[in-house]
């Protein structure tokens, strides 16, 4: 149980990525007021954290709906978060979880709340694909349960890193956030590998299974 929740903390937080949002996030309201942006953070993490919950109680009906296996679905969202690992290792914020685009149309936008901020921004395929993935390794009721905490706790602490930057907060220097931004773009890419790992042993189990003597 330990290992899950640590796995489902790190893995969702690191996906979401909070820390490399703030640029955006302050550059959508540069008019905007430190209680206004707190709003808008407060509203935005709260539907992130709906769609993310939606995924994680439905996510495999999807799947049996669409006649996907989840090896198959565990291979295509292993590489789509291994991308994202490589861009946060190059400190940089992928295409995958918003484009150029949908962050010029935020700046342009009164209400950035619900798009792009919670979708794509924290809530985007990634994060979608691990939430579903984590669902798939989740066994036992407490681990399901551990895992919508999770997805919470995760959200809980982006709003609590916008709001301080909402507020001007000195720490949130570029250096600090592009130190932490390629450590966790690493530990990303450890936990994609990892899935993609799964995936292979559930295709193809005779790979991971040591012949007989």
């Amino acid at each position: 149980m330990f290992e899950f929740i640590l796995l489902a903390l790190s893995s969702l937080f690191v996906i979401v990525d909070p820390l490399a949002t703030v640029p955006a996030f302050l550059a959508m309201t540069p008019t905007d007021t430190a209680e206004d942006r707190i709003r808008t953070a407060r509203i935005a993490c709260g539907v992130a954290a709906a769609v993310l919950l939606l995924f994680a109680v439905s996510g495999q009906l999807v799947f049996k709906v669409l006649g996907i296996t989840m090896p198959a679905f565990q291979i295509a969202a292993s590489i789509l978060l291994l991308i994202v690992a490589l861009d946060m290792l190059r400190a940089q914020r992928s295409r995958v979880q918003e484009t150029h685009e949908e962050k010029q149309a935020g700046t342009e936008k009164t209400e950035i709340a619900v798009t792009p901020l919670a979708i794509p921004m924290l809530s985007g395929p990634g994060a979608i694909s691990t939430t579903i993935l984590l669902q798939n390794e989740a066994k036992t009721i407490p681990e399901h349960i551990a895992l919508y905490a999770s997805i919470v706790v995760v959200m809980v602490a982006s709003f609590l890193i916008l709001r301080l930057a909402a507020r001007g907060a000195r720490w949130l220097s570029p250096i600090v956030m592009s130190i932490a931004i390629r450590i966790m773009g690493l530990l990303l890419a450890a936990v994609a590998v990892q899935f993609m790992l799964n995936a292979i042993k559930a295709f193809w189990p005779e790979l991971t299974t040591p012949p007989a003597t």
